[in-house]
């Protein structure tokens, strides 16, 4: 009988990235992963604009999602980087599959949330999809979403607002766990303060259009990343792919060896 212990490995494989780049609207989310190497993208929204980038026909469907992720799948191709765009429009596609499935009217119907839970079905079927084109043809994944703003309870302070994935809390813990990386994707911005007499003061939000990308947590927004990573970078990947570990920049930029 083999020794199970055989089996051990102290490093293992470097894979490709599982990336979540959450912001509001217009930021350059789409331009950002139009610059991932070789990029494919799944649309669930029409929201590539001018960008020339290689696509599937608009997804109306869960079932479409699948069919694009098994074609990826089984089909040759020399792309690197599967691109989803964007999870909140994808959201309501599940929920529909999950209330066909259950001869619900609505996502609703189930009571207490449970309709909710059932779609976790299917958003794991989705990330099982996704793991496997990372996995077996080893394509950087890129998940894009909107962001919002959510009261976050805290059981060390007062609640207070942030930013978070635009998706149903049980859905966004679930992809916030699957993902290497969890980006926030933003604006620099700085305040003044300006006397408006009779001791009043106005604060005034300056910009220069200069966009960021937050990946370390901070009460303000949810990030996150498992490579020690600088806490803040340009919304440019040819930086994020720089900043990377060695072992897992090469799956960030074009090559025909991969």
């Amino acid at each position: 009988m083999p020794n199970p212990l055989a089996t051990l490995a102290r490093v293992a494989a470097p894979k490709p990235p599982r990336i979540v780049v959450h912001g509001l609207a217009g930021v350059g989310k789409t331009s950002f992963a139009s610059q991932a190497p070789k990029p494919v993208f799944l649309c669930c929204e029409d929201g590539l604009g001018v960008l020339e980038v290689t696509h599937f026909p608009l997804l109306r469907s869960f079932d479409e999602v699948l069919e694009a992720l098994g074609q990826l799948y089984t089909d040759p191709h020399t792309f690197q980087t599967v691109v989803l765009d964007s999870l909140d429009w994808l959201e309501p596609l599940i929920w529909a599959r999950t209330c066909k499935d259950n001869g619900w009217a609505s996502i609703e119907d189930a009571g207490y949330g449970r309709g909710y839970l059932a779609a976790l079905a299917l958003w794991r079927q989705l990330l099982e999809g996704l793991n496997a084109l990372r996995d077996e043809r080893r394509m950087t994944v890129l998940l894009l979403g909107h962001t919002q703003v959510k009261r976050f309870e805290s059981p060390e302070c007062d609640p207070y607002d942030r930013f978070e994935v635009k998706l149903h809390a049980r859905a966004a813990a679930l992809v916030q766990e699957h993902a290497d990386i969890v980006g926030f994707a933003t604006y620099r911005v700085a305040t003044t303060r300006s006397d408006a007499g009779f001791n009043r003061k106005v604060v005034r939000a300056l910009g220069s259009g200069e966009r960021l990308l937050h990946l370390a947590e901070r009460p303000a927004y949810l990030a996150k990343n498992r490579y020690a990573l600088p806490d803040t970078l340009p919304l440019d990947w040819a930086a994020f792919a720089t900043a990377m570990p060695a072992s897992i920049r090469p799956f960030l930029v074009a090559s025909s060896a991969l």
